[in-house]
């Protein structure tokens, strides 16, 4: 059984994805402190480190992660691993996912 490090929570967020030196929409299926699962037509491979912009409600610019490393690839899903988030990002991703968990416990996601 697989062992995560980090609480995991269904999340549809818009990102902003840049692999090289374009930018392509996609968004989280789901969220975590250390990664997340996106669905996107930005072309990946395991290995690869790509720039991850959240668009969150409430937040003036997106939520910037500028190092998250590609661990898996199947059709246009791809799940990533946060290599470098800076500590006010942390903190703004941390109360993004305890707003999710709580609604999903409420059964108001």
């Amino acid at each position: 059984m697989e062992r995560r490090k980090y609480r995991r929570v269904p999340a549809r967020i818009q990102g902003l994805l840049s692999g090289n030196s374009h930018e392509v929409e996609g968004r989280t299926l789901d969220l975590s402190l250390g990664g997340a699962k996106f669905e996107s037509e930005l072309e990946v491979f395991p290995g690869k480190v790509i720039v991850v912009r959240l668009v969150i409600p409430g937040l003036e610019a997106p939520l910037s992660i500028q190092e998250a490393r590609v661990q898996w690839v199947e059709e246009r899903t791809f799940g990533v691993e946060f290599q470098t988030v800076e500590p006010d990002e942390f903190d703004e991703l941390e109360q993004l996912i305890d707003e999710y968990d709580d609604a999903g416990r409420s059964g108001h996601a």
